[in-house]
């Protein structure tokens, strides 16, 4: 009897990227591609509807069609982890900021490939089937800029739950107390505690401050390309 194969689910908004990642994994007979996503939102009802065992993911989609701000990656992928617990989380970036990935290895990524890195990409079938099974894998300058975060201040300014709040104020900037306080199952009171220590922390006095200051600092994921003024 055949081994199961190693199934690969793809979130990137760029069409070409994610066709580009197919036929690289095409050449590894033990990885079927089952899904893909252009917007962080379609994220939870992909892995759902389908069983996934390694996800690809990109930093920088919308959070959905009508909301251009950076998915919520530092809530989300807790969550699926603690969902889908055979789940792994590969990141595929042209985001290099040290705070940032450090973040998403404390929360459950297993590695982190910068998309300049052609011969990581040479090797992705490879790579998803050692993350698949166990694994972690980050890209040579990616490697070494997170061992740079271990000596960051930066690092350690935030703390995990107020990364998670900060990283759902970018993405939901018109989001109520209440409303994030739903998304992250606490009580108001603890959201407000959270973003009130937060602002402490970054020398703010406002969520919209605190967004920009964390971005600033390479803490949360920053703006696409098409934001910039």
């Amino acid at each position: 009897m055949p081994a199961e194969k190693v199934r690969v689910a793809i979130l990137d908004d760029h069409p070409s990227i994610i066709d580009g990642f197919i036929y690289r994994l095409s050449s590894t007979p033990e990885i079927e591609v089952v899904a893909t996503a252009t917007v962080g939102e379609e994220l939870e009802p992909l892995l759902a509807k389908h069983r996934v065992d390694v996800l690809l993911l990109d930093l920088s989609v919308r959070t959905s069609p009508d909301n251009p701000n950076p998915f919520p990656i530092l809530h989300a992928i807790p969550k699926l982890l603690q969902k889908y617990s055979n789940l792994s989380v590969l990141i595929i970036s042209m985001y290099s900021e040290p705070g940032l990935m450090r973040s998403l290895i404390e929360v459950g990524a297993s590695g982190y490939i910068l998309k300049d890195d052609q011969a990581a990409f040479k090797e992705l079938g490879n790579i998803v089937l050692s993350v698949a099974r166990g694994g972690i894998f980050f890209s040579k300058k990616a490697h070494g800029l997170y061992l740079q975060a271990e000596n960051m201040a930066n690092g350690d300014l935030l703390t995990p739950r107020q990364m998670e709040v900060i990283s759902l104020c970018a993405a939901y900037p018109d989001a109520s107390t209440a409303d994030l306080a739903q998304m992250m199952t606490i009580s108001n009171s603890t959201v407000r505690n959270l973003l009130s220590s937060l602002y402490l922390r970054l020398g703010v006095h406002s969520r919209t401050a605190a967004v920009e200051k964390a971005r600033e600092m390479g803490l949360i994921t920053p703006r696409p390309p098409t934001f910039a003024s």
